[in-house]
Protein backbone atom coordinates (compact mmCIF):
# COMPACT_ATOMS: atom_id res chain seq x y z
CA UNK A 1 0.00 0.00 0.00
CA UNK A 2 1.13 3.16 -0.89
CA UNK A 3 0.65 6.08 1.53
CA UNK A 4 0.21 9.32 0.08
CA UNK A 5 1.99 12.47 1.17
CA UNK A 6 -0.83 14.02 3.34
CA UNK A 7 -1.18 10.81 4.91
CA UNK A 8 2.25 10.60 5.93
CA UNK A 9 2.60 14.30 7.01
CA UNK A 10 -0.34 13.89 9.13
CA UNK A 11 1.26 10.41 10.98
CA UNK A 12 4.55 12.78 11.59
CA UNK A 13 2.98 15.29 12.69
CA UNK A 14 1.35 13.08 15.48
CA UNK A 15 4.81 11.53 17.11
CA UNK A 16 6.14 13.02 19.90
CA UNK A 17 9.84 15.40 19.53
CA UNK A 18 11.80 12.48 20.02
CA UNK A 19 10.48 10.57 17.70
CA UNK A 20 10.39 13.03 14.90
CA UNK A 21 13.99 13.52 15.24
CA UNK A 22 14.86 10.60 14.97
CA UNK A 23 12.77 10.03 11.82
CA UNK A 24 14.44 13.24 10.65
CA UNK A 25 17.57 11.42 10.69
CA UNK A 26 16.62 8.08 9.39
CA UNK A 27 15.11 10.08 6.34
CA UNK A 28 18.85 11.62 5.72
CA UNK A 29 20.05 8.07 6.13
CA UNK A 30 17.61 6.48 3.68
CA UNK A 31 18.42 9.73 1.00
CA UNK A 32 22.27 9.48 1.26
CA UNK A 33 21.82 5.33 0.72
CA UNK A 34 19.64 5.41 -2.34
CA UNK A 35 21.98 9.15 -3.65
CA UNK A 36 25.09 6.63 -3.53
CA UNK A 37 23.35 3.52 -5.46
CA UNK A 38 21.69 5.70 -8.41
CA UNK A 39 25.62 7.48 -8.78
CA UNK A 40 27.10 6.49 -11.86
CA UNK A 41 29.68 3.71 -11.44
CA UNK A 42 33.09 4.08 -13.29
CA UNK A 43 33.62 1.83 -15.90
CA UNK A 44 35.84 -1.41 -14.93
CA UNK A 45 39.18 -1.22 -16.49
CA UNK A 46 41.97 -3.72 -17.50
CA UNK A 47 45.01 -2.66 -14.93
CA UNK A 48 43.03 -0.16 -13.04
CA UNK A 49 43.92 -2.30 -9.84
CA UNK A 50 48.12 -2.10 -10.93
CA UNK A 51 49.89 -1.01 -7.61
CA UNK A 52 47.18 -1.35 -4.99
CA UNK A 53 48.68 -5.00 -3.78
CA UNK A 54 52.03 -6.57 -3.88
CA UNK A 55 52.57 -10.12 -4.00
CA UNK A 56 56.10 -10.89 -2.14
CA UNK A 57 58.93 -13.51 -4.38
CA UNK A 58 57.93 -16.07 -1.88
CA UNK A 59 54.02 -16.31 -2.71
CA UNK A 60 54.42 -20.13 -4.47
CA UNK A 61 56.99 -21.17 -2.10
CA UNK A 62 55.24 -24.09 0.75
CA UNK A 63 54.73 -22.52 4.11
CA UNK A 64 56.55 -23.60 6.96
CA UNK A 65 53.98 -24.26 9.44
CA UNK A 66 52.98 -27.40 6.81
CA UNK A 67 56.63 -28.91 6.42
CA UNK A 68 55.64 -31.83 8.73
CA UNK A 69 52.63 -32.59 6.82
CA UNK A 70 55.07 -32.85 3.59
Amino acid sequence: MIMSDTELLKKVSELPENLKEELDSYIDFLLQKYAENDSPKKPLRFGMMKGTFIISDDFDEPLEDFKEYM
